[in-house]
């Protein structure tokens, strides 16, 4: 499987996807030259749609979004033709709804088994994983079910945040949710900075970017990974 699991489209400071542009062109090589988007996270599919279509001419790959034309007409053949499919953040839980009832879930787990380059950002990353426990969300939907793609055996927590020294809030930190799923679930969870990345072939994983990630697995102190620190045992 080729997989590129980014935390998050935008970086502070920074234009949508300008940071990994190089990361996405390079992922996905010559022979892609179309990529199929799938925009359910956000509400209006539309606008969403336009946006990536812009963004993804200028790296010189055209878009088709699962939502319109003759792909919302036969959305599973879309996925079945498809050269390369980015599945964009927003709501994990709107999201998941409905990638399950479009019937997206097995033709995509397929696809990209088989090889289909998959990018996912932010929800779109949450959504590789075998559930979406580990999202930051709020459940503005309810999903039929919390299993997701299943396409790593880890989870992610996307948009990490390390806690802030001195901090006077009260509310949880990342650290304690992850602690508070890790009491109840066996899975590693791999909190991904903004600005860090996943990138998987084959047997091979590989954390990219400059701000590198937390490794979290249950009964054990948490590791940080540094960027470009290779964590194929994960897989």
């Amino acid at each position: 499987m080729r997989l590129l699991l980014i935390s998050s489209s935008t970086l502070h400071g920074s234009g949508y996807f300008d940071y990994c542009a190089t990361a996405v062109t390079t992922f996905l090589g010559s022979s892609v030259t179309r990529v199929l988007f799938v925009p359910y996270a956000v509400r209006d599919y539309d606008a969403y749609a336009a946006k990536v279509r812009d963004r993804f001419a200028r790296l010189g790959l055209d878009v088709d979004s699962v939502h319109s034309g003759q792909a919302a007409a036969a959305a599973v053949r879309a996925v079945e033709r498809a050269q390369a499919i980015f599945v964009g953040g927003g709501n994990t839980f709107r999201l998941i709804d409905a990638l399950w009832n479009q019937h997206l879930i097995e033709p995509i787990r397929a696809r990209v088994r088989s090889g289909m380059p998959y990018i996912g950002s932010s929800a779109g990353s949450n959504v590789a994983c075998p559930t979406i426990k580990t999202t930051n969300d709020m459940p503005i939907v309810q999903p039929p079910t919390f299993e997701a793609l299943g396409l790593v055996a880890f989870q992610i927590n996307p948009h990490y945040l390390d806690p802030l020294p001195g901090s006077t809030h009260m509310g949880e930190t990342r650290e304690e949710r992850i602690r508070e799923f890790h009491e109840e679930n066996d899975a590693a969870v791999v909190g991904l900075r903004e600005g860090a990345w996943l990138e998987i072939s084959g047997p091979r994983l590989h954390l990219r970017g400059a701000t590198g990630a937390r490794l979290f697995q249950r009964g054990l102190p948490p590791v940080e990974l540094a960027a470009s620190a290779s964590i194929d045992f994960l897989l």
